[in-house]
């Protein structure tokens, strides 16, 4: 196995044998460790050329080994390429499908180094259905070089990877006009793809970015200036690489800020906190905050595998101890002192939704910012922003690969600085709390100054007097299942029982509620979500008031069930699910509703047009196949007085 590669001295090949790295290879990781490290992306349309040139970036930079090469050219000739041509995208696109597409799929990632610098570059995709994947690669990038096609120009998913980038806070952006070679080198044609970009460009807030005329698959101006382009006098692509600025280098001068990854307890004489630096400078003796708590100290040691360092900065991983035994845990944020980040628990933020599912405005979802992990809700969009035209529609949710601007809450207040300021403390995902799948990338921009002006006023009578007063404990008793499965009859036959038992209780009933609490929404699933949610709110404050609480809603959803039961205190709330099959419940049909349904007069309706997701792990069961409407409603009382004691 060995590589072709250049004698800095006398320009001579040198083939590196094995016998040779093991001979140099002491020397070959000192001259490296020390390289500084950027980070950069590959995007744009389909087809413009980027796993394409990423391999030549690898064939010029001499990162292949012989065999590898071998086998490149042997897989060239089978995919038609032209003789005498290697298609260097097969360095690349690693899945069976890309190959057989011709397209990249997944985010390839490749390293490579230089005299000056080491390199990882993330291949993206160009498929708008892959838009997702493009944000993933994007989200740690120093540098974007966005490619198009010298024949196809600007084109739309250009300006979706375009404003990503932007939005994702790239400042470091190259024009990479490809294909040159196919245009017959002109310079009329580069300038004219140039002239319509930088309009875009404005449009959308980059400040700068710098074109370069290359060929991937030539060799035009990657490494070595084009003898075919001799018009243009600016650097190669490797050129810029080798000296285009690094975010770790940059956020060095912000103030402090580490988010702590975990606590580190290797035994009972040591216990500090680790992570990694996201911006500034800290030194022992430094005085630090612990946000959200506030609480001050100052640092004692900063620790890693190495050793402990009288400085650490941006970038690096360490674990710092304190002067001073105080709480701080994993998602905590340790920060400069005097100049601390906001903390806040409603903010306004874009969002890149990157799941199949339309987004369900007032769901709730799993935020990670940091090292954190919060519970959100995020509120309809204030717009939608169309990256053709950069004109901000209305919309009430967000469809798969759509940009909007939203307001979100959290349920408790989160450290956090702006995305334009820190991207480690403003950028979050947001994971479906069911499946666990990652649906939307987003962007910080600043808290809403309502979540400063309003706080939790306390009061002398809490929820236990409330309780006591009543002699019971609160329950919330959520009755679930389709229209027609007798809920209501149910809950009504139990709240009458409880009652004549001395107990006080309320019924929240689907219909009743819609009356007045709810009349204003409909049944689309958004809607639905909305209304459970408003429920679960009321259902709260009447467990606080000591209450019996008991709710008859379809509430088809198991997310919207499952933050109601967040809402309540453990144990306190217990799930009914009245199974009725389907066929059975539309042939009761007592109101008419199936009839309507399946006649096409009642759109969204649960069981025909709109899901119905059974619980999975109800407290309780009960089968009205089997069971008459009181002998269901006994079954449910024996669980709620057994659960009171």
């Amino acid at each position: 196995m060995s590589a072709d590669i250049q004698d800095t001295k006398t320009d001579e090949p040198v083939y590196v044998t094995e016998a040779l790295i093991a001979e140099d290879i002491d020397a070959y990781l000192v001259k490296h460790q020390h390289k500084t490290m950027l980070r950069f992306i590959t995007c744009g349309s389909v087809d413009d050329g980027k796993s394409t040139l990423i391999g030549r970036l690898l064939y010029d930079s001499k990162m292949i080994f012989e065999d590898q090469l071998a086998s490149l050219e042997h897989d060239s000739k089978t995919v038609g390429t032209q003789a005498g041509d290697i298609d260097f995208a097969l360095l690349v696109d690693g899945l069976a499908a890309e190959r057989e597409q011709g397209i990249t799929i997944d985010v390839a990632y490749r390293f490579f180094a230089t005299d000056k610098r080491k390199f990882i570059v993330a291949d993206t995709p160009g498929h708008e259905q892959y838009t997702r994947n493009m944000v993933t690669g994007a989200s740690t990038a120093d540098l974007a070089v966005i490619l198009i096609d010298a024949r196809q120009g600007v084109l739309t998913q250009t300006r979706r990877h375009s404003y990503l980038v932007k939005l994702l806070g790239i400042r470091n952006v190259v024009l990479a006009i490809n294909k040159m070679d196919l245009v017959d080198y002109s310079a009329e044609r580069f300038y004219e793809i140039v002239s319509e970009y930088s309009n875009f460009a404005k449009g959308i807030g980059m400040e700068s970015f710098l074109p370069i005329p290359i060929s991937g698959l030539k060799g035009d101006n990657i490494v070595t200036p084009s003898t075919a382009m001799p018009w243009y006098q600016g650097p190669t692509l490797i050129n810029h690489l080798e000296v285009a600025p690094i975010n770790d280098t940059e956020m060095q001068e912000h103030p402090f800020r580490m988010a702590v990854q975990w606590v580190n307890r290797p035994n009972l004489d040591f216990r500090g906190f680790t992570g990694m630096i996201s911006a500034g400078t800290v030194r022992p003796g430094d005085a630090i905050r612990v946000l959200p708590s506030g609480k001050t100290t100052t640092v004692k040691t900063i620790t890693t595998f190495d050793g402990d360092l009288d400085k650490a900065v941006a970038g690096q991983s360490v674990t710092l101890t304190f002067n001073d035994e105080i709480d701080c845990s994993r998602g905590d944020v340790i920060v400069q002192s005097d100049n601390p980040c906001e903390v806040a628990d409603q903010f306004e933020a874009t969002v890149v939704w990157m799941a199949e599912e339309a987004m369900l405005p007032g769901r709730p979802y799993l935020l990670k910012i940091g090292t954190q992990t919060v519970t959100a809700t995020v509120n309809q969009p204030k717009y939608e922003v169309n990256v053709n035209t950069l004109e901000h529609t209305a919309a009430k949710t967000l469809a798969l690969n759509a940009i909007g601007v939203v307001n979100i809450s959290t349920d408790r207040p989160i450290p956090f600085e702006a995305y334009a300021e820190n991207p480690d403390l403003g950028g979050f995902i947001l994971v479906d709390r069911m499946t666990n799948a990652t649906i939307a990338a987003g962007m910080l921009h600043f808290a809403l100054r309502r979540s400063q002006n309003i706080h939790w006023q306390t009061t002398d009578v809490d929820r236990d007097a409330h309780a006591a007063q009543k002699n019971q404990q609160a329950k919330a008793v959520w009755f679930t299942g389709l229209s027609g499965s007798g809920k209501s009859t149910i809950a009504n036959i139990v709240e009458r029982k409880l009652h004549a038992m001395g107990k006080h209780t309320f019924l929240l009933d689907g219909d009743n509620v819609r009356h007045g609490l709810n009349r204003d929404l409909g049944f689309t699933d958004a809607d639905r979500v909305e209304n459970v949610r408003r429920v679960g709110e009321v259902a709260k404050l009447m467990t606080d008031a000591g209450l019996i609480v008991l709710t008859a809603f379809i509430s088809p959803f198991r997310s919207e069930r499952q933050m109601v039961r967040d809402l309540m205190a453990a144990g306190e709330f217990i799930e009914v699910y009245v199974d009725t099959p389907l066929a059975v419940a539309e042939e009761r049909d007592v109101k008419g509703l199936y009839k309507k349904a399946r006649a096409g007069q009642l759109k969204n309706f649960t069981g025909i047009d709109s899901p119905y997701e059974a619980p999975e792990d109800a407290e309780i069961v009960v089968n009205t196949v089997e069971l008459s409407a009181e002998e269901a409603a006994d079954r449910v009382i024996e669980r709620i007085l057994a659960a009171i004691g």
